[in-house]
Parts: structure tokens; sequence; C-alpha cells
């Protein structure tokens, strides 16, 4: 197939005008239960205050596993529900698709013609009929050969080849492909687009945002706590986000948790973890929660943390929560990653299970004003990082005609 594919984006490259109508995003996520603060997601968002956009529900890279036990069944019921949605319009020129499609390569065959017209059709219902396509899982690829597609955006803010129990191959050979024809490749790591930026025809480093005053708002108001944590006593230190074994160290989180009895630990996300991964009281799990109110449980808590495994995934990526920590204005405690060189003194990185216990100790005392740490990250709103992409776009000769 990649001969085939690579020959087909050659001829493609050759016809495009680079005048789009809308975009086509291949998204990384699920709309309907993933949290809606994702880099594609936020994109999305902010081009389609003034262009047409459909956010095509993540197709996968790996096909769950029986032997997951719940985890399988939560994730299969999920998908389903998202399914039977079909198109939906989430606001004004935003629709979200969820088309039939299978990962692996049983799923590749019984998918592969239905999937592209599944794009077509609602392109035409929106009224895109000369696309930008927007890639984030690599996947995403192989409907270039079936859309009239006037330009090509590869999102590489993640290493999919990194994640469990994918086809590594071919997902190195779809990230190929999209790095050599596309009209750009956004990188959210300094140190993965310092890597690989000699790969691509144009590479761009532009990294996560913030919705900021949102995050500031929820760090200032002293009155609206959630009703989930009012009980918790204090003091708390919040995780945000999915705990997978791939992305959260557990050994350090199980031994931190250990160490400080005294402290309440709080967790806002899904959890792909065994029953019982974690044998102390003093850890709460409250599940996932709305994007809109997540800035509130952050600022529930005293402290915010990110045990980042030290894997190949987790260190070429950049968590979105970050900036949205330093925002709520709270102390932040993190594992070592590289995209951290550019906090230093608004972040306590910690090596180990000693220093992130003293780095809560710390950072617990001291509870300094907020001010440096938003100052930070004041300007880095999502709406800036949207314009930068949309500038390079143009620059390139890629763009949008209203028409």
């Amino acid at each position: 197939m990649s001969k085939a594919l690579i020959e087909d984006v050659n001829q493609k490259e050759e016809k495009l005008n680079k005048g789009y109508d809308g975009i086509i995003c291949m998204g990384g996520e699920d709309w309907w239960y993933h949290n809606r603060g994702h880099y594609d997601m936020q994109m999305m968002r902010e081009f389609s205050k003034d262009v047409p956009v459909i956010y095509v529900n993540s197709i996968g890279t790996r096909f769950p596993k029986v032997g997951e036990g719940k985890v399988f069944l939560a994730r299969a019921m999920r998908k389903l529900k998202s399914l039977s949605r079909g198109l939906v319009k989430v606001r004004e020129k935003y629709w979200v698709l969820t088309p039939f499609a299978l990962p692996g390569s049983v799923g590749n065959k019984l998918t592969s013609w239905v999937f592209p017209l599944q794009i077509k059709m609602a392109a035409k219902k929106c009224g895109i009929s000369k696309p930008l396509l927007w890639v984030t899982c690599p996947p995403g690829v192989k409907v270039m050969e079936k859309l009239p597609i006037q330009g090509l955006v590869y999102q590489r803010t993640d290493k999919h080849e990194a994640y469990p129990d994918v086809n590594r191959e071919e997902i190195l050979r779809f990230d190929q492909i999209l790095k050599e024809h596309g009209d750009v490749v956004i990188y959210c790591n300094k140190q993965l687009f310092d890597e690989e930026k000699n790969q691509c025809k144009q590479a761009l480093y532009v990294d996560h945002g913030v919705d900021y005053e949102r995050f500031v708002a929820a760090g200032d108001n002293k009155e609206g706590e959630p009703a989930d944590v009012k009980d918790i006593p204090h003091p708390r230190v919040g995780l945000i986000g999915e705990i997978e074994e791939y992305k959260i160290d557990r050994k350090l989180f199980v031994e931190v948790i250990g160490r400080l009895q005294e402290v309440q630990f709080v967790h806002i996300g899904d959890c792909s973890l065994p029953d019982g991964w974690c044998p102390y009281a003093n850890l709460t799990m409250l599940g996932r929660k709305e994007y809109e109110t997540v800035a509130d449980y952050m600022a529930a808590c005293d402290v915010l943390i990110i045990p980042l495994n030290q894997g190949e995934w987790a260190q070429a990526s950049n968590p979105v929560k970050l900036k949205e920590y330093l925002a709520v204005g709270r102390p932040v405690v993190s594992a070592p990653f590289p995209e951290l060189e550019n906090y230093q003194g608004v972040v306590k990185v910690a090596k180990g299970t000693d220093e992130f216990v003293q780095g809560i100790l710390q950072a617990l005392a001291e509870q300094t004003e907020p001010s440096s740490r938003r100052q930070r990250v004041e300007k880095e709103t999502w709406e800036e990082k949207g314009k930068t992409v949309l500038r390079c776009l143009e620059e390139l000769g890629v763009k949008y005609i209203n028409n």
C-alpha cells in the first residue's frame, strides 16, 4: 500500500492550487469522550471562528484487546456510543464526525472503501469542496488519495509509534509520507522538532496554548469549589489527565502517595490501570470531567503534579496541562521532560521519589503568589497559536478562500 499511496500523493501534490474552503481534521482523540483541551481540538476551535471545520474522531492506531477486561469493555462501549452520533454540528462552522473505522490489518480492509466515502459525504453537507487536510493520527494519511485536498498539515505532537500495541513499522511508514508531503509539519516538543525538522518539507515549532482567562478566573475564584471535592481535606495535591502505564510513572506516583499520608491526592481523568493499583486511602479518583469544569478542579488543589513516565512516548510529549496548571496559579511539581527547560523558576523539577516528595512539601510550605507562573503563560493563548499556524500556511501559499 505504501508505494501506491506515495505515488498518488505525489500526483496530488502537483495538482494542488493551495486554496482551501474548509478544514478536515483527522483527529487524535474522540470529541465525545476525551478531554477537549487537546491540541488538535483547540486549534480547530480557533480556526472555526472563520473557517468551516470537520473534526473527524480518531480512527485509532491499535485494536483494543479482549484481555484488557473492563478497560476493553469501557473503550468498546464508548466508541459505539460515539459512532451512533454520526455527524454533529457542535458550534458555528464546527462539525464533529465519528466515521465507521476499525484499526489493525483486518479493520483496514473492512473500512478502506467506506471511510473516505463518509468523509466526502460529511464535507458535502458542510459545504467543503476543497479541504485543507490536517492529520493528527498518522493512519489518517490514507484518506489523501480519496479527497480533493488543497493542502496538508501534519500535527506531530505525539510519537504514535511509541504507543503500546501498535504496528510500529506501519505508523512510521505513514509518518514518513506525512513528513515528506506535508505543506507544514507542526511540533510542540522542541527536542523532537530539532531531531526531525530536516525530514520535513517545512517544520514549525508551535507548542501548546492555554485558555488563559478561563484558568486564571478559576484560580482566583474563592467560592465555587466543585461539590465532590468539598469534603476532601487540605492539603490537596492534584493530578489532571489520563492515567495510563505509558504516560504516568506508576511506581513513582504510588510511592509519593504512600510517603505523604497526611496529604490528600486527587485525580481527575480516566484510568486504565487494573483495580487495586494504588493501595493507599489518601488517593481520591473522581473520574473524567467535562473540559469546562477542569479548571475548577485544578483550582481546588494546593499543589499540582506531573509524575510523567520516562519512556519514549512521554519524553517526546509536552503535556497540555502544564500551562493550564500555571495559569490557575498553583505550584507545580513535575518529573523531568525536555520541554521543562522553558519553565525554569516556575516548575519544581523532581527526579525520583525523594525529590518529588520534597518538592511537594516545599510547595505546600511556600504557597507563593501565582503572578510569576501566570506571567510565563499569559501570552501563550490558543488564539495566538492558531494565528501563528495560519500565518505560516499563508506564507507557503496555502490560503483560505471564503466562498
